[in-house]
């Protein structure tokens, strides 16, 4: 199935085909009919399966262009996911797309709402800061998007979006998008959207077919080691490598420079100027491997990972898959190492028992 017959016209078709998109994924199928005829969605879909462009698409093509107000609103928990999807929205250069997220420069942004804004892509606090302030409406809002809607409210930003919720018209189209749907995203649609249709798309694809996992076991001793021998092994053509804390981040990054690797660090503790200069740096293939938190773990579309590695691993198994689905992406073969110690062990049994699966285990030290 085409774009064009899933009704997205043929100048956004047009712009997919330059950007080397030509055939929509299973989630892509399954929303955009369903958003283009108005109908409230709860779509629960993986990082990496094409969500944004799912919303994005019948959203940009319903707007009045030049009607001279906000038609929609699209929330995102992160600064680094808001970048993201404003990016792809700019593709579609006749829509005004402006991101509101903390960290940028506060003139600016007020001058930016001055001018004529078609849609708004926003974190929640910022969004907030401007609206308590009179800055904002968002009363002629038609579509309203909560993008990772789990990681939103599990983050903390519940009760700022039932805040926002007030600032926005009752009758209009609420969209949710999630990784997972939990307790909480159930309790929100139920709340707040009527006679919403729930979509999941294909699961599997992401996690099992296109990425080769592996643990490589070791201990606190080699680990550093270890993570070398990967990448004298694979020579990784772009890797992220996953720390479970910033000091952890900065420790390893620290430790790479030394052996002379091409690398960079993200995490929340630098700022934003920083964080959008290393993002940008390693999508233009400025340096190959990202040791990160997992603020770059999910809704992240960052092209050509070869290799994610989890020097640490998570505490929760979903998380691990949010890691791993960084790699394997559109179709690309991807490849997972997990650097286990001893502390990680009951993590990597939950993980095994979340995904349905025995990962390949070996050791650089000697064969198992």
């Amino acid at each position: 199935m085409s774009f064009s017959k899933l009704g997205v016209n043929h100048f956004y078709t047009q712009i997919l085909e330059e950007n080397f998109i030509s055939e929509p994924t299973p989630i892509q199928k399954m929303a955009i009919p369903l958003i283009a005829k108005g109908i409230d969605v709860v779509a629960e879909a993986q990082t990496g399966t094409g969500k944004t462009l799912a919303f994005l698409l019948p959203l940009l093509q319903k707007i009045d262009v030049g009607a001279n107000r906000i038609s929609a609103l699209v929330i995102a928990p992160t600064r680094e996911l808001a970048i993201q999807i404003t990016e792809v929205a700019n593709l579609f250069y006749d829509i005004s797309v402006l991101n509101i997220y903390g960290g940028q420069d506060f003139t600016a942004q007020l001058h930016a709402l001055e001018g004529a804004v078609d849609v708004i892509i926003a974190t929640p606090g910022r969004l907030l800061h401007h609206l308590d302030r009179g800055r904002l409406d968002l009363s002629q809002v038609e579509t309203l998007v909560i993008d990772e809607a789990d990681n939103l409210f599990k983050g903390g930003f519940l009760e700022e979006i039932k805040r926002i919720m007030d600032y926005l018209p009752e009758k209009k189209q609420t969209l949710l998008f999630s990784a997972t749907i939990d307790e909480s995203v159930s309790q929100f649609a139920g709340n707040y959207m009527e006679m919403y249709q729930q979509i999941t798309a294909p699961k599997e694809a992401v996690i099992l077919t296109n990425i080769s996992q592996f643990v490589v076991i070791s201990s606190n001793r080699r680990k550093i080691q270890d993570l070398l021998e990967i990448f004298k092994r694979d020579y990784p053509v772009k890797g992220i490598i996953f720390c479970r804390s910033r000091i952890g981040v900065d420790s390893l990054h620290k430790a790479l420079l030394e052996f002379d690797l091409s690398v960079e660090k993200l995490h929340g503790g630098l700022n934003q100027t920083v964080r959008e200069s290393v993002m940008k740096g390693f999508r233009d293939g400025e340096f190959k491997y990202l040791v990160t938190t997992d603020v770059a773990s999910r809704g992240l579309d960052i092209s050509e990972v070869s290799h994610v590695i989890n020097y640490n691993l998570p505490d929760l198994p979903e998380d691990y898959v949010h890691r791993i689905g960084r790699t394997g992406r559109a179709g690309y073969q991807g490849v997972a190492y997990t650097v286990l110690t001893g502390k990680d062990d009951q993590r990597l049994k939950k993980i095994e028992a979340y995904i349905g699966m025995e990962i390949t285990k070996f050791s650089f030290a000697k064969s198992l």
